[in-house]
């Protein structure tokens, strides 16, 4: 009984408050519109490539060493508070535990071999991501501007005469790309408004076309500030920078139509730099780059600014 005369236990607004607030936590949970099947990749979208699995697994490790160490952060606070309480009856202050070497050395070596770990496979997983090693099948040199997209089709095209090595559009591409080119590649290109619209899906800015089952290359040139060009269900972007050239390739694997943006705040007009991506048939892609050659759409729009006199040092160097 409370010294008021009540039997009414001061513990029961607490234990009703953390009721509360454990159901508001399990309404928050499941009130999200995801389904179970979406709860594994939390809140990653399907993948659409064969190297986006690897960038899915890197961020649900990283989701389950982030809870495993909050679960224990919550346990050690939360038993600090109930265990370690200041009691009704006694009032000295408890043992003071200071200068514990095993503690303080815990709580040292632990962060750091958390943070080594997620270095490591962070470190492998980039590095693997960002190798260029395989010779693409398909190459696409992605140009971004204020505020739409260019896509150079670098590759031998019927009805488009020019070679892709020696074009003074694409000067700013490094030589270390263009050995990879394939020769006589007269090419084909499409350049986008952001008011421009795909036939199928109704989604705002141009469309880049893709090939199922081959390996693109991007390489990503800018004309006036920095971009990002991320396509979402990749699970895969890249800084699009002018002056310095960026690349990475994917090879995609379901046919579909997707949605792309850039990541970077690039001005006030950022929010219209969006782009799709249609992943096609190796068919359906070559009949498509015959018909943009129909149309006169042959050779390249101008890839972007020159490289800097530093980043043709650091080109001259990898070479």
């Amino acid at each position: 009984m409370s010294p008021n005369g009540s039997d009414r236990s001061p513990r029961r607004p607490m234990r009703r408050k953390l009721l509360q607030a454990l159901t508001a936590g399990l309404v928050l949970a499941t009130a999200t519109g995801c389904t179970y099947e979406d709860f594994p990749r939390l809140g990653m979208p399907t993948p659409t490539t064969e190297e986006a699995p690897r960038i899915l697994s890197l961020w649900q490790g990283s989701w389950a060493a982030a809870l495993a160490t909050g679960v224990l952060v919550w346990g050690l606070i939360l038993w600090s508070a109930f265990f370690h309480r200041r009691s009704r009856t006694k009032v000295e202050v408890p043992p003071q535990t200071r200068y514990n070497m095993p503690i303080e050395a815990l709580y040292t070596v632990v962060p750091i071999i958390i943070v080594s770990v997620l270095f490591y496979f962070t470190a492998r997983d980039e590095s693997k991501l960002l190798s260029l090693e395989k010779k693409p099948d398909v190459t696409v040199n992605v140009v971004g501007f204020q505020w739409s997209w260019c896509f150079n089709y670098i590759q031998s095209v019927d009805g488009s005469t020019g070679d892709a090595k020696s074009d003074e559009n694409l000067a700013a591409i490094p030589d270390r790309y263009k050995k990879d080119f394939p020769a006589d590649s007269g090419g084909v290109y499409t350049c986008g408004t952001p008011g421009e619209r795909n036939p199928q899906t109704d989604n705002p800015g141009p469309t880049l076309w893709l090939p199922e089952g081959k390996t693109v290359r991007f390489i990503l040139t800018s004309r006036d500030v920095i971009h990002s060009f991320w396509v979402v269900p990749f699970l895969m972007k890249q800084d699009v920078i002018p002056g310095h050239t960026n690349a990475f390739q994917v090879t995609p694997n379901k046919q579909g139509t997707f949605l792309g943006k850039c990541a970077e705040l690039c001005g006030v007009d950022h929010s219209r730099m969006l782009f799709n991506v249609k992943v096609v048939s190796p068919e359906r892609y070559e009949q498509h780059l015959k018909d943009l050659a129909k149309k006169g759409q042959t050779g390249y729009v101008p890839a972007g600014i020159e490289q800097t006199s530093p980043e043709k040092n650091r080109e001259s160097n990898i070479l």
